[in-house]
């Protein structure tokens, strides 16, 4: 006899939380629901093991999808275990005591061996069915035991009664409201599946209706011939959670396919990495590294779509940022968690710490996995580099943690490579001459641009290789690697160089001191022509063939920083820099004869503002004033011009 029963008061909170506000998107309660049935076969197999007669009723575990347009009704059906009229109580009528947690629990008190991996059977996500029904049926049978009918409206009761269902199992009715009668469509189940439940281990299924009418050769209907409606089973999803079988026996061709379905990529992938973790926190894993970069790598609302987060073969999300750093955010593939806890409804993760495990063993295995490409397959692994370097050149920034890691993954061009030809930073420091120092670096808009740089000249001359950072990111990440094997690395277009052994300072101290005399007027001459504009002028130690170039200081904004900050449309901090002189150059001869013959020689002055302009062509940066600069060297050719034809 059927008896009209009072939530909980706490339920009733809950079923308003859950209606208005709980879920994101509407869609989640059919996830939730096949979640449940997939749990109640789970729970039924289990018990099957010590009671072979729950197989005599139906052995064949199926979860059926079933649709009354004209009714508007949903139901959703399972040949799982069923419950009994207590079971119904405590799991419908009471917050989060879900069946399935309290079934465990009992399992631990009473230290069983065997344990079904379940997620919770009509716990709060059941609730999640007032989402899009004004009323809710339950038709359920415990094994061994009679048919019972819950029903509610969501409105503060529920009643509970006798029923009759031929077999063990539940089915849960859904009276659809007109707002969300799209869930009657056929479209819309599959996709809804598809997207939360492709991988549910037991067969999602659901008649599907097709009329069909007899046609002509030339496939043209008949006209007046009999419509035919036929009814067929189909299984909606795919069960094919490849991750959870062993990788004995998952092929490449298996890998590839799986790729290509949860990556809409038609390439197979690069690199398949697949493995499980037991221990603090159980899961298991199927990483893939793409063969390219695809072209939403760069689109803010996609950066934490990488990789989807399943439990127990259902979909949670595919918006994780606790799961992968940012950097690794062009990998693809699943993670599968055996216990990982969740809040009341799924999409917003309960606790961090699991997570946190799982992240760092992703992170280990894919960093470690790409050192082991490096090492056995170098032309394999610059092929990586060329699409995803710039991108995890972003962990130097953020991740500490992996940081020396990542520095061994590093490749960059150098002086000693061809245009094209990468390396390491290991690679570099076993090719270091043994007086060499540092890692010296330098960082320009091209290669072009590095090699022509007038600050390599003396590390050219010295035979010191020098890397060309010549990726924009460069500029941010070099200042995270202050060193390398203990080798400093050291800017070759900041501060002061000192490339010279104890000897050769010995030598050379003499004629520098002498020199730095004879031309201390003429530097402090040019310091003050160009005052508004440099810090210093001074000689270098760097050049042995330009006349001049631009240096910043030890801690000063590189050129290449200001450049992108500048195409950035943000504030540049004012700042100088020092223009550093040949002393060995013919011009700055030439500028010494003048100023010893009039200190304040009017040619002084514009040919200290042509090396200035020459050193910012140099760096490609911009003239303040490009029409009085050629002016100034049109008239330098017609006077040299001149003296020629004399």
């Amino acid at each position: 006899m059927s008896k009209k029963r009072a939530f909980k008061t706490e339920v009733q909170r809950l079923l308003d939380l859950v209606i208005h506000s709980l879920y994101s998107n509407k869609e989640i309660f059919l996830r939730e629901l096949l979640s449940n049935a997939s749990d109640a076969i789970d729970r039924a197999r289990f018990e099957s093991l010590k009671d072979e007669s729950i197989l005599e009723d139906d052995p064949d575990w199926k979860i059926k999808i079933s649709v009354d347009a004209d009714k508007k009704l949903l139901t959703i059906s399972d040949n799982g275990i069923g419950m009994s009229a207590d079971e119904v109580e405590k799991n419908i009528g009471t917050v989060a005591n879900s069946g399935t947690r309290r079934f465990l629990e009992q399992l631990q008190e009473n230290k069983e061996a065997l344990a079904p991996e379940l997620i919770g059977q009509f716990g709060v996500g059941f609730y999640s069915a007032f989402m899009v029904a004004d009323k809710v049926t339950v038709l359920t049978r415990r094994a061994g035991q009679g048919a019972l009918r819950w029903e509610s409206s969501g409105d503060g009761y529920y009643t509970l009664e006798e029923a009759e269902r031929e077999k063990r199992g539940s089915d849960i009715i859904l009276h659809l409201n007109e707002e969300h009668v799209e869930y009657l469509e056929e479209w819309k189940i599959r996709k809804t599946v598809k997207k939360y439940s492709d991988f549910v281990e037991h067969p999602i299924c659901m008649d599907i209706v097709r009329e069909e009418v007899e046609r002509d050769e030339e496939g043209k209907e008949i006209e007046g011939a009999e419509r035919k409606v036929t009814v067929t089973e189909e299984t909606l999803n795919s069960r094919k959670a490849i991750w959870l079988r062993p990788k004995n026996e998952v092929n490449s061709e298996d890998y590839a396919e799986f790729y290509k379905h949860i990556s809409h990529d038609f390439q197979e992938p690069f690199e398949s990495i697949h493995w499980n973790v037991e221990g603090q926190a159980e899961f298991k894993a199927l990483v893939y590294i793409p063969q390219r970069a695809g072209m939403d790598m760069f689109m803010p609302e996609q950066k934490n779509k990488g990789l989807q987060l399943y439990v127990h073969r259902v979909f949670i999300t595919d918006n994780c940022e606790e799961l992968l750093p940012n950097y690794l955010r062009f990998l693809r593939g699943v993670v599968d968690s055996a216990d990982l806890p969740l809040n009341v409804s799924r999409e917003m993760l309960q606790e961090a710490r699991a997570l946190q495990i799982i992240r760092k063993n992703v992170v280990r295995k894919v960093l470690d996995t790409l050192a082991e490409i490096k090492e056995k397959q170098s032309e394999r692994y610059e092929k990586f580099w060329e699409s995803f370097g710039k991108v995890l050149k972003e962990g130097l920034h953020t991740d500490f943690e992996n940081r020396e890691k990542l520095q061994d993954l590093l490749l960059f061009e150098s002086s000693s490579t061809e245009p094209g030809k990468l390396t390491s930073l290991a690679d570099y420091v076993k090719r270091m001459p043994e007086e060499q120092k540092d890692i010296y670096y330098l960082t320009a808009e091209d290669r072009n641009a590095a090699q022509n740089a007038p600050q390599l000249e003396i590390f050219r001359s010295k035979g010191f290789e020098v890397l060309f950072m010549i990726d924009p990111i460069d500029e941010w990440i070099v200042n995270d690697i202050s060193s390398f094997e203990e080798k400093k690395l050291t800017s070759i277009s900041k501060g002061d160089v000192d490339l010279d052994s104890e000897d050769e300072k010995a030598a050379k101290e003499e004629s520098r001191k002498k020199v730095a005399e004879e031309n201390k007027g003429l530097l402090e001459k040019l310091s003050a022509i160009l005052s508004e504009k440099v810090k210093e002028v001074r000689f270098s130690k760097r050049l042995t063939e330009s006349a001049c170039c631009l240096v910043s200081d030890e801690w000063g904004m590189g050129v290449q920083m200001e450049k992108i900050l500048k195409a950035m449309q943000q504030e540049v901090p004012s700042s100088k820099r020092i223009l550093e002189l040949n002393p060995e150059h013919a011009l700055v001869g030439v500028m010494r004869q003048l100023y010893e013959k009039q200190a304040d020689h009017p040619k002084l002055d514009e040919y200290a503002r042509l090396l200035y302009d020459q050193a910012l062509l140099m760096a490609q940066l911009p003239i303040e004033d490009p029409l009085n600069f050629a002016k100034a060297v049109s008239a330098l050719m017609a006077e040299e011009a001149g003296r020629l034809s004399e």
